[in-house]
């Protein structure tokens, strides 16, 4: 079993890997991520990554597959969500910095939310209000709800319409 440590950047090969799996090579592709690497800390992280990615190119490489862009965008969504948000209720951004090398981004970075995006926040923060226990959250937490549910947009925020 290799040892390897976040250095050793073995996920370059990992994620190149990913893209030829198919339905019968996933398993072996998976088995070998698992059984002849020793991970740490990050690197399980990277091979749980590129097991997810072979297994998304291995349904992409069926006949069945042959996802648009946008389309791979939605299952980008829908992983995030299900997997590290799944209570989330107000929404969620991601942001590419990158597109600030194009001055046709510029709205892109605005501080700014949909006014759906501060109602749900608003009524989340009611929730959080009615169901919190005396006590139990810190009062600059609760006051900065009443707050919001008062219509004071956090964090120097503008609310825009959809």
């Amino acid at each position: 079993m290799e040892k390897i440590t976040e250095k050793d950047k073995k996920e370059i090969e990992w994620y190149e890997d990913a893209k030829n799996q198919t339905f019968e090579t996933l398993p072996g592709f998976i088995y070998n991520l698992m059984n002849h690497y020793e991970h740490d800390y990050g690197t399980i992280c990277k091979a749980m990554a590129a097991a997810m990615l072979g297994a998304a190119y291995a349904v992409n490489n069926d006949d069945q597959g042959g996802i648009t862009g946008f389309q791979a965008g939605a299952v980008m969504w829908e992983f995030v969500k299900e997997w590290s948000y799944p209570h989330n209720s107000c929404g969620l951004k991601i942001l590419d910095y990158d597109d600030m090398l194009y001055p046709q981004n510029d709205n892109r970075f605005d501080k700014t939310i949909s006014n759906n995006t501060f109602k749900a926040l608003q009524e989340l923060a009611k929730k959080s209000l009615s169901e919190m226990e005396e006590g139990y959250v810190h009062p600059a937490v609760s006051n900065h709800w009443k707050n919001i549910i008062d219509g004071i947009v956090p964090f120097g925020y503008k609310v825009i319409e959809d």
